[in-house]
């Protein structure tokens, strides 16, 4: 393991990794998201029927904002020196609020933990899925990524 990687286990629990950009949530999002998933619920493509359903409108999938994760994250961690980072799993994700269509959603980041790993560590990152106006989070998920330096 590099000095940097030593440095970073004693130094980044804790860090807060800020917010990412907002995202938009459009009904188009969610129906190629229900294509790619073929996950097709009424509570998420058919805007007639959800109007009349327990939220009044779509709702995204929550997978849906677990998936945009990886694309937060992206903009908000960024070892020095690492030679690649690999998603090496995610651990006690909650939907906490549903995610009404043309909401919009930004992730937050938080290291929680850091351990050695061959190579590099493995960072736990808690990933916060905001919704632009609401107090509830989308998504919380713990996220794991290998650092590797090597």
């Amino acid at each position: 393991m590099t000095a940097l990687a030593a440095q970073l286990l004693d130094q980044e629990v804790g860090t807060d990794l800020g917010h990412s950009r907002w995202v938009v949530i459009d009904q188009d999002r969610i129906d190629a998201f229900a294509d790619t998933t073929e996950d097709h619920q009424w509570i998420h493509v058919d805007r007639e029927r959800a109007s009349t359903g327990p939220f009044g409108t779509t709702i995204a999938h929550g997978y849906l904002s677990l998936s945009l994760v990886a694309a937060f994250l992206d903009e908000l961690f960024h070892p020095d020196g690492a030679q690649m980072m690999v998603n090496y799993g995610t651990e006690r994700v909650r939907f906490p609020h549903p995610v009404p269509v043309d909401s919009e959603l930004r992730g937050h980041g938080e290291i929680t933990s850091v351990s050695p790993v061959a190579g590099g560590f493995q960072v736990t990152i808690r990933m916060t899925v905001e919704i632009k106006g609401y107090s509830k989070p989308a998504c919380v998920a713990d996220v794991l990524v290998r650092v590797l330096f090597e």
